[in-house]
């Protein structure tokens, strides 16, 4: 039986005579795809052809780019190794942040950046502080690149200050919120499987929407983390697993589809999720917030930063407690009191013992 492929895609024979399969369009560039045929990952790298991530869109004007500009500055480091280094969802943010930038300064030449362009194109954005500090950083990247391939001497960005900002970024789901949710969302609907396969296993919404009963075995969700590289096994808790059990089964490789049976994509996933906690109220709520929210339940139980960081994928520390700091101050401060009530009682009765002995 004849495979039907999706629209733009062809197969063809490399030299050893193996079928593969790419992505043609116009005005994009072409991309060879690394997973098989009608896989979930098939079908995530295809979505991601369609946004222009795995096959971006020609540029127009992109070879006549002026020499020593910041588009062409910024047409090299698009293809180099720095480029590669971080993961998709990585780049499609700061791709957002460098075109804005270039759309108003890619004509400009990049050896004549100093402090005082840099220090008033950041000024400008001081009403939105998050989004300063980011620009600055990827200055710092593009110029620290630039100085790499000689179209710089220095780099202007690093006398600059990023900015102090008030916000704790995603709002953490408070436990009213989640009951909230899961009352306007019960078992057997797709909101609630979405909710709990992130809520209890902590991980991304670019994982959570990969994620299939392929990938539960033995008690355990296996996650391959797309941002880090991170590999998992997480126990599955009682709730997901009632979760996964009162959906009507499937043969799509993935927990989570469309309304047309086909899977998410990540920002596709995101905008959904956003209009199931409005149905129940919670506008302030959101995908990323879980993954903050089950970090504070978890040291408000007295996780240690090891366990946590082995649930959420946390590298650092200092990552973990920065998603576990909404944790309740009362109820840290009981289970501290307690633990220093328990030792001192414990050490009274060492010095009691040791004074009967004498």
């Amino acid at each position: 039986m004849r495979r039907t492929l999706p629209i733009y895609v062809t197969a063809y024979k490399d030299r050893h005579g193996k079928v593969r399969y790419r992505y043609r369009r116009t005005g994009q560039k072409p991309y060879s795809f690394k997973s098989p045929v009608g896989s979930a990952d098939f079908r995530l790298e295809y979505q991601e052809c369609l946004a222009g991530f795995a096959a971006p869109r020609v540029v127009a004007g992109e070879a006549r780019a002026a020499k020593g500009s910041f588009d062409e500055l910024i047409c090299q480091f698009y293809r180099s190794s720095e480029w590669a280094k971080p993961s998709q969802s990585t780049k499609t943010t700061y791709r957002g942040i460098i075109e804005r930038f270039r759309a108003k300064h890619g004509h400009r030449q990049v050896s004549e950046l100093r402090f005082v362009h840099v220090d008033r194109i950041l000024a400008q954005m001081a009403a939105t502080p998050a989004a300063a500090n980011n620009l600055r950083k990827i200055l710092l990247r593009l110029m620290e690149f630039a100085i790499k391939i000689e179209m710089a001497q220095k780099n202007p960005v690093k006398a600059t200050r990023s900015f102090p900002t008030n916000t704790d970024g995603w709002h953490a789901w408070t436990d009213a919120e989640i009951e909230r949710f899961e009352e306007r969302h019960p078992l057997g609907t797709m909101a609630r499987l979405a909710f709990a396969l992130m809520f209890y296993t902590g991980q991304r919404r670019s994982d959570v929407v990969r994620l299939g009963r392929q990938h539960v075995k033995g008690g355990k969700v296996s996650v391959s983390q797309q941002k880090t590289g991170a590999k998992l096994l997480i126990p599955v808790h009682t709730e997901l697993a009632a979760a996964i059990k009162a959906m009507p089964k499937h043969d799509h490789l993935t927990f989570l589809v469309t309304a047309f049976g086909k899977p998410f994509s990540v920002a596709g996933f995101g905008n959904w999720f956003r209009d199931r906690c409005d149905e129940a109220g919670l506008h302030q709520c959101s995908a990323h917030g879980l993954r903050k929210a089950i970090s504070r339940q978890m040291a408000e139980m007295g996780v240690t930063h090891s366990q946590g960081k082995s649930v959420t994928g946390h590298v650092t520390d200092k990552e973990f407690t920065r998603y576990a700091q909404a944790a309740d101050q009362v109820i840290l401060a009981e289970q501290a009191m307690a633990n220093l009530e328990r030792g001192l009682a414990k050490n009274r009765l060492k010095t009691l013992k040791a004074r009967k002995k004498t």
